[in-house]
């Protein structure tokens, strides 16, 4: 994805029926266009906020029923990947693969653990990351897709954190219950990322068409 060039990025809805200069020729930003890259951003926003409702949960009540957050953060990052502006089909397929197996891991670690102890599950059997984590490498897919055609800093933190905490946890040299504070920060990062892509132009969004 190529970005415009930084005078059509603004803080206002600049788009409409305007001509940008891409690498292959000019292009028009359609309404559809806008409206995809809404969806996109209220998807990413969304998950940001069930990350993060999650996460304090976890800290304060404990891991159990944090169920229905992952829900919506499966839901939240589908949609994501449903209407990011990815023009590389085999990146974006691989993309949607990857979260499509990390929810069904999530499914079977529901079913053979209840929904109410998915996350005690994970806690006390940490080889269940591997069936949950492709959701997470999606995950840090998107994140290295903002940090590429944005340089946005949080995004990077999103996609370092995000891998390196579960490998981590998974060879046991730092427990997943002992991870809280990196995550926090993973989770706040994400939810930067989210809320400053409300102040950019959807052109920036929609790239080089």
């Amino acid at each position: 994805m190529t970005t415009p060039s930084p005078a059509t990025i603004s803080t206002a809805d600049q788009s409409a029926g305007q001509l940008h200069q891409g690498m292959f020729g000019t292009y028009r930003i359609t309404a559809a266009d806008r409206r995809e890259v809404m969806a996109y951003r209220i998807s990413l926003l969304a998950l940001a906020v069930a990350q993060l409702g999650c996460l304090v949960q976890w800290a304060w009540a404990g891991a159990t029923w944090i169920g229905p957050w992952l829900v919506v953060m499966a839901v939240a990052l589908g949609l994501a990947l449903h209407w990011i502006h990815i023009y590389l089909r085999p990146l974006h397929q691989a993309l949607r693969l990857l979260w499509l197996l990390g929810v069904g891991g999530g499914v079977a670690l529901a079913y053979q653990a209840g929904p109410a102890h998915m996350g005690n599950t994970l806690l006390a059997q940490p080889l269940w990351i591997m069936a949950v984590g492709p959701y997470f490498a999606a995950l840090t897919g998107l994140g290295f897709k903002e940090f590429f055609c944005f340089r946005r800093l949080e995004a990077v933190g999103v996609t370092l954190l995000v891998p390196l905490l579960l490998m981590l946890a998974l060879l046991g040299v730092v427990p997943l219950g002992m991870e809280g504070p990196f995550w926090f920060l993973e989770a706040a990062l994400l939810l930067v990322l989210a809320a400053g892509k409300f102040r950019l132009d959807p052109a920036a969004d929609v790239g080089d068409k």
